[in-house]
C-alpha cells in the first residue's frame, strides 16, 4: 500500500519559505497548510503548482461552541475543495457548552463538508479528542461520516499518562481520517518532539495497524521540536530530512 506522506509546512518554523522547495528535494510532495483567505487562494494554488506540491489537508480555525460556527467553516471548507484537499484539520473544544449544541454544530459542519467531498478531522486535543476513549465517545455522539479524528501520535502522551500511541490508536482506529506523525520522549506535558524514530512512538506498528484497515493517509509530519531549543536553518532542514529518511527506512515512504 502506497502511503500518502505529507508535511505540515509549519514544521519549518521561521524557515517556511525554504520548506516549499526543500520538501520536493527530499521526496515529499504533499503538504498541510493553514486555510488561505479567499484573496490568497489563487496565489497558494500557483505556489503549490510551481513546486510540484499538493495540499492534502488544510488547517481551519473555528470555535464550534458558537452559533455562527457553521458559517465560519463554510469558506474554509470551500477552500479545501478548491485546492483539492480532502481533509480539513480542526482543533475543537466544547468547554462548558452543552455537548448537544456542539454535536449539532459539528453535524451541520459535517453535512456541508460532505457535499464538498471533504472530511473534517478533529485533532487529538482536549477536550473532545483527548485520548482514544474520549475520541471514540465524541465520534459515537456526533455520528457523522464526514467528522472524524486526526490521530496525533505524540499528543496522546502529552495530554495523558500511562498510555501508548498504539494503545490509543486501537481505541479510535475506526474513526481515523488523518494522522499527524510526531515523536516524543513520552513525558506528560513535556514539549520534546524529536526526529521521527528517536522517541517512544512505535511508528512501524502505527502504520501496520492503519494499513491493515485500508488507511493510507494522509500521514502528515508535524515536527514541533523541543521547547527552548531554536534550530538554525540547516538544523531545521536536517530535522525534517532525517525524519523523512526514517520513514523510508521503515518502508512507510
Amino acid at each position: 500500500m502506497a502511503n500518502v506522506i505529507a508535511c505540515r509546512l509549519l514544521s519549518y518554523g521561521k524557515y517556511q519559505a525554504r520548506g516549499w522547495s526543500h520538501l520536493p528535494e527530499i521526496g515529499v510532495r504533499n503538504v498541510e497548510l493553514p486555510v488561505p483567505a479567499p484573496a490568497e487562494l489563487a496565489g497558494v494554488r500557483k505556489q503549490l503548482a510551481d513546486h510540484g506540491l499538493k495540499a492534502t489537508s488544510l488547517q481551519a480555525k473555528c470555535d464550534v461552541t458558537q452559533a455562527n460556527a457553521v458559517e465560519v467553516m463554510r469558506p474554509q471548507l470551500q477552500a479545501c475543495a478548491d485546492l483539492g484537499a480532502k481533509v480539513c484539520f480542526l482543533s475543537a473544544k466544547a468547554g462548558d457548552t452543552d455537548p448537544g449544541v456542539v454535536w449539532s454544530h459539528l453535524r451541520a459542519i459535517g453535512d456541508m463538508a460532505a457535499k464538498l467531498g471533504v472530511t473534517v478531522a478533529l485533532e487529538t486535543h482536549p477536550d473532545l479528542i483527548t485520548n482514544g476513549d474520549r475520541g471514540r465517545a465524541t465520534m459515537e455522539a456526533i455520528k457523522h461520516p464526514a467528522v472524524r479524528v486526526n490521530f496525533d501520535t505524540a499528543n496522546v502522551y502529552f495530554y495523558n499518562q500511562n498510555v501508548t500511541a498504539v494503545g490509543e490508536l486501537g481505541k479510535v482506529i475506526d474513526y481515523v481520517a488523518s494522522v499527524h506523525l510526531k515523536d516524543t520522549t513520552g513525558g506528560y506535558q513535556d514539549w520534546t518532539f524529536p526526529t521521527l524514530g528517536t522517541g517512544v512512538v512505535d511508528f512501524p506498528e502505527v502504520f501496520r495497524m492503519l494499513n491493515a484497515r485500508g488507511f493510507a493517509g494522509p500521514f502528515t509530519m508535524e515536527l514541533e521540536g523541543t521547547k527552548g531549543v531554536e534550530l538554525d536553518e540547516a538544523g531545521q532542514l536536517k530535522y525534517i530530512a532525517d525524519s523523512v529518511a526514517y520513514l523510508r527506512r521503515i518502508g512507510a515512504l
